[in-house]
């Protein structure tokens, strides 16, 4: 990429997306197009395909897309699969049909079988059953890998498709109706430290094992890959290392500083067992993680402090625990 292409960053205001931007204009990219939801609908077949064909961009991040942990997944699967397919769907098509040098597309470490062989390779993708409780996100992420394969071997389109593991950083979710277990278990002790609560429900046995990536890690990744990586083959990214549930609450509260009791609630679901990506072909590209989970989980609170952590308790100390 040119310091003056044209690059279009769907979902700038989310999670990745953001880092994504930041992470670009570090770079000293700064000819970056970026629509809010409010002024592209990217569900919107006829609206996608009139930005593409008004601004032309050379090179695109599919950041957009809806998500959630375990119970909002479990609560709007139809809105889950339909929002997610069709802003694939209508990017995907339209970035071929404009002439977009090259897209990048943001997959998730969900789309791999629940009990898949751990740590995760790529060619373990549609080996098994996937996890129950998030397969209507899984399944339309798959939709999309197999869009950009399909688009490659069909039309030539040059389009990768990276899967990260767990995410985590500034702008993360703390909606607790919404949010991923970090985020969650980030609020949630903060709110309990508040409050002089004496104990912190966490939903699950504590034995699940998660890899968790710091965003800004995630979004230099999706940069380094898009200069230098032209396989059609989908590309893990994250850190190499999980840990329990159990260790990250406890390593969440020693950030925040909570001195309570943590609880598990084992009659709530734990979702897959473990969920570690194998970054073997990401490394051979010459890329690793650099922020360290203490260091990141920090950060992350500092955020939080700075943008969320005067605003009202949502009620109740339940965090779910198998994001």
């Amino acid at each position: 990429m040119e310091k003056n292409d044209k690059i279009y960053v769907a979902g700038h205001r989310g999670l990745v997306g953001g880092a994504i931007v930041r992470n670009l204009r570090s770079r000293g990219f700064g000819n970056l197009l970026m629509r809010s939801s409010a002024e592209l609908d990217l569900r919107c077949q006829r609206a996608v395909e009139d930005f593409f064909a008004a601004e032309r961009p050379d090179y695109v991040f599919l950041a957009a897309a809806k998500v959630g942990g375990i119970l909002a997944n479990d609560t709007y699967p139809a809105d889950f699969i339909r929002d997610n397919l069709q802003m694939e769907v209508n990017v995907i098509d339209a970035a071929h049909r404009a002439g977009v040098r090259k897209l990048c597309f943001l997959g998730s470490s969900c789309i791999y079988p629940k009990f898949a062989p751990q740590p995760m390779k790529e060619e373990h993708l549609l080996t098994g059953e996937l996890e129950p409780t998030n397969e209507w996100y899984a399944v339309a992420k798959i939709a999309g890998i197999k869009m950009c394969q399909a688009y490659r071997r069909q039309y030539g389109f040059n389009a990768i498709a990276v899967m990260p593991t767990n995410l985590y950083g500034p702008g993360d979710n703390f909606d607790l109706s919404g949010s991923h277990v970090l985020p969650a278990l980030l609020r949630k002790f903060h709110e309990a430290k508040q409050a002089g609560e004496p104990e912190v429900v966490v939903w699950g046995t504590g034995t699940p094992r998660r890899e968790f990536l710091h965003v800004d890690d995630m979004a230099d990744a999706c940069v380094h890959l898009m200069e230098v990586y032209e396989g059609e083959s989908i590309v893990n990214v994250g850190v190499g290392e999980d840990v329990t549930i159990a260790e990250l609450a406890g390593l969440v509260g020693q950030v925040v500083g909570y001195t309570g009791r943590i609880v598990y609630d084992a009659s709530k679901p734990d979702g897959t067992p473990r969920k570690l990506l194998d970054v073997t072909r990401l490394a051979a590209t010459g890329w690793r993680a650099h922020i360290g989970l203490a260091e990141g989980i920090t950060s992350t609170y500092a955020w939080y402090l700075e943008h969320l952590g005067g605003r009202a308790s949502a009620g109740g100390q339940t965090v779910h625990g198998g994001a």
